[in-house]
């Protein structure tokens, strides 16, 4: 008979016992990637009948609009012969499948271009694998930007990554700054907690009260680095839409969804999917650091209308009537200010400087 397989939660509140407090961020990557029991590595569950929903799956609008947007930086590159279409997190393909059909109304840029996708999940590559079986350009996997070669322009697409980049989390507190860390409780829970500390990171350049929570990710202005790296060696622009802030500022982002329901993100470790705001400022001003320009940031809502998702629902709902109460909920899902439209945001780091990136044409 064999023993039960150990839990992802009792690993951890024996590693925390052994060894002291974990960090929120560390925490989260482990609920996420851990290769026996972490959510992406294990049970990744998208769509209306999984734990979360994101933008390519409400509506077939959103993918095609994208293609589109790649379409025409290609075209403002100068169409060249030979380009990189890459699309980090891809999910469950359907965005890069939504997009790959969009762009065969461009002549010649499904010819010029070499598919690459970054997935550390492997259930998902699996997903991808099968969503893009019919697809008119065949995909190749690499681990992370550092692998993309830089001898042809690079169009890359980035659509709810920066939010499973988890961040540390700080509390100023009347004695001092504290860090908020996973303790065990004496019954072998998981808690939360604050662990005094002197220093050791860069305090908020703006003014936080006490008892508010300060949040800092240093991967997602490694990501920010590598992606203006990316674009300073290759040229090309580099999409990204995620929900968070547009600005510095103070706030508690950690969440655990689970079959669309918000969980403790203490309660089962492993078996919800985990998320911390973009931290936008953070990672545009890593790019502009490695000389690649950016954009400002554009709520999600307004960058679909400027690239004609208005024009293109009418157009769904001229060939189908009988489903434009359907097409106009998802509009309104995808722009409206309280739904997706405002919190989420749209920014582009690019290379070079006289590249005028769709969507910012006015800016």
């Amino acid at each position: 008979m064999s023993a039960p397989v150990e839990t992802l939660k009792s690993r951890l509140a024996r590693e925390i016992a052994l060894t002291g407090p974990m960090t929120v961020a560390d925490y989260v990557t482990r609920c996420l990637h851990d290769p026996r029991g972490g959510y992406y590595a294990s049970r990744p569950s998208l769509g209306e009948r999984g734990d979360f929903i994101t933008a390519p799956l409400v509506s077939q609008m959103f993918g095609e609009l994208i293609g589109l947007w790649a379409v025409e930086t290609w075209h403002r590159l100068g169409a060249p012969e030979r380009f990189r279409l890459v699309e980090v997190g891809p999910g469950d393909g359907t965005l890069i499948s939504d997009a790959l059909r969009a762009a065969r109304l461009a002549p010649g840029f499904l010819e010029a271009c070499d598919l690459i996708l970054i997935e550390p999940s492997a259930p998902l590559r699996d997903l991808q694998a099968r969503a893009l079986a019919g697809a008119d350009l065949s995909p190749r996997w690499v681990r992370d930007l550092t692998r993309i070669e830089t001898d042809a322009p690079v169009i890359l697409i980035a659509n709810e990554v920066l939010d499973c980049m988890p961040a540390r989390q700080f509390v100023r507190t009347e004695g001092g700054w504290a860090e908020r860390r996973i303790g065990v409780t004496d019954d072998n829970d998981l808690t939360f907690g604050l662990t005094a500390i002197s220093g050791g990171f860069d305090k908020p350049s703006f003014d936080i009260e006490p008892g508010q929570v300060f949040e800092i990710s240093e991967q997602q202005p490694v990501f920010g680095r590598d992606l203006g790296l990316l674009m300073k060696a290759a040229s090309g622009a580099a999409l990204l839409i995620d929900y968070g802030r547009a600005r510095p500022e103070a706030g508690d982002t950690l969440q655990a969804l689970r079959r669309h329901q918000k969980v403790s993100p203490l309660d089962n470790p492993g078996e919800a999917d985990l998320t911390q705001w973009a931290d936008f400022p953070l990672v545009l001003e890593a790019a502009l650091r490695t000389g690649a320009d950016v954009t400002g940031c554009l709520p999600q809502g307004e960058f679909l209308r400027r690239l004609g998702i208005e024009a293109r629902a009418e157009r769904l709902k001229s060939g189908r009537p009988d489903a434009a109460p359907v097409i106009d909920r998802q509009l309104n899902r995808l722009t409206a200010d309280d739904q997706m439209g405002s919190l989420f945001k749209a920014a582009a780091i690019f290379s070079p400087r006289s590249l005028i990136v769709p969507g910012w044409d006015a800016e």
